[in-house]
């Protein structure tokens, strides 16, 4: 990035000497740049020490208490994630989203290396887990819309689908790798291991950061800092501006719509689903298998393009087939058929949110992102989770066909309304 502004520079004072100016080199791809792939492995090693995390987290609950108690340390976190997430989008358009995600890692690398070195040497009971937990969601709150913030401040716009699509590929990788690490973290020395090794990746992540360059925000685009705004204020600007976006109010409603669609099915309903089919455990493995290849090609296809035109109406193109699909899920004949059908949703969904999320960073004013991003979030990540255990309620009730297929119609309705927003359907990502 800083070649093509020194380029500018360099053109503009050879112009006014009466010499011509030299061509501008072009930017480079956001695959090839390395300021980019520097931060794509420190978010891939945060990832991956995310997922080591909780599954320590989730083991060491298990041995240390009830499944009843385990499943309230686990589900902990999420409470101080989704009432703070507002408040950390202001404070990463305030104070830059690079210096609150190396914080927020910094913050996380130590939290997990303490209570490993606890466990080591002691049994300190559930009440540090949860307390660990609670820490964990309260610097997520700070630290996810940081990350959502970030790659508009270190690329160009027109290379943020294909960092959407690095990004997917990173989720993809951990989420692969991540259990099998955790495992063998906790067969070599429990979960005191484990969560040494989920605090050494973290802080694998914080040098790496440290060494990203950032992009200067436009004079006219500062942080509201600047204007000596108070933070409330910051977060009702940040409300007001997103409900008035052509764009970015609407495709809130379809991220949405197409989350809590897609997460009871794909979470707790698959899992129910498994088990009246006689699948097993492996046979769920293979459907959450197919799936994450599905997920994982979309990623791909962005990183290798770069730019889906039509976006808006690649995301209802998407999302449509993609609910149909989940329906059909709870249809499927046999194993291998569900494979399939997951593959394609993954493939499917997988796209329409890297598309979701391009979009959310093209049309967003960037001292405004981590605002936007944390709106998404508290969408994703506290209102979504919520159709898991009324999905398990109603599977109980009505059995697994009439679920998949009104969570088949809810996320249907999100390309539903991206073909009724015009701005919505219209938008396009930048060339």
């Amino acid at each position: 990035m800083s070649e093509t502004t020194g380029s500018g520079t360099t053109g503009s004072g050879t112009a006014a000497s009466g010499t011509a100016a030299p061509t501008p080199a072009a930017p480079v791809p956001a695959h090839r740049d390395g300021n980019v792939l520097r931060w794509v492995a420190a978010y891939t090693a945060s990832m991956l020490g995310d997922s080591v995390f909780f599954l320590a987290l989730s083991w060491a609950a298990v041995r240390q208490g009830s499944p009843a108690e385990a499943g309230i340390v686990t589900a902990v976190s999420a409470v101080p994630r989704a009432l703070l997430m507002l408040g950390g989008g202001v404070v990463v358009d305030r104070l830059g989203p690079r210096r609150v995600v190396i914080g927020s890692d910094a913050v996380r690398c130590v939290a997990v290396l303490s209570v490993a070195a606890l466990l080591f040497a002691t049994d300190p009971g559930l009440w540090l887990l949860a307390l660990l937990a609670l820490v964990f969601g309260a610097v997520d709150a700070l630290f996810l819309p940081a990350v959502g913030a970030l790659p508009a401040r270190i690329t160009a716009k027109d290379q943020l689908a294909r960092v959407q699509g690095m990004r997917g590929l990173a989720v993809r990788l951990s989420s692969v790798v991540g259990a099998p690490l955790g495992g063998l973290g906790v067969a070599l020395g429990g979960a005191a291991a484990a969560f040494a090794l989920a605090g050494v990746l973290i802080a694998v992540s914080v040098p790496l950061l440290v060494s990203v360059r950032m992009r200067e925000l436009p004079p006219d685009d500062a942080p509201a800092t600047a204007n000596g705004g108070t933070a409330w204020r910051d977060l009702c600007g940040g409300l007001r501006y997103l409900r008035g976006h052509r764009v970015l109010g609407p495709l809130m409603l379809v991220i949405a719509l197409g989350d809590l669609g897609f997460v009871g099915p794909l979470n707790i309903g698959l899992t129910l689903l498994a088990d009246e089919r006689g699948w097993g455990a492996a046979g769920m493995g293979w459907v959450l298998a197919g799936f994450g290849v599905g997920a994982g090609t979309a990623a791909l296809l962005l990183t290798v393009r770069g730019r889906v035109p039509h976006a808006g109406y690649v995301v209802a193109g998407a999302l449509v087939p993609g609910a149909a699909a989940i329906g059909v899920l709870a249809q499927a004949p046999a194993l291998p058929v569900a494979v399939g059908t997951a593959l394609l949703i993954g493939l499917l969904a997988g796209l329409s949110g890297a598309l979701c999320g391009a979009l959310l960073q093209t049309q967003s004013a960037p001292a405004l992102l981590g605002r936007v991003t944390a709106v998404a979030g508290i969408v994703s990540l506290g209102i979504a989770p919520l159709s898991m255990p009324v999905s398990a309620a109603a599977i109980g009730v009505w059995g697994t066909g009439p679920v998949f297929a009104v969570s088949a119609v809810v996320c249907g309705l999100g390309g539903v309304v991206a073909l009724c927003a015009p701005g919505v359907r219209r938008a396009e990502l930048p060339k």
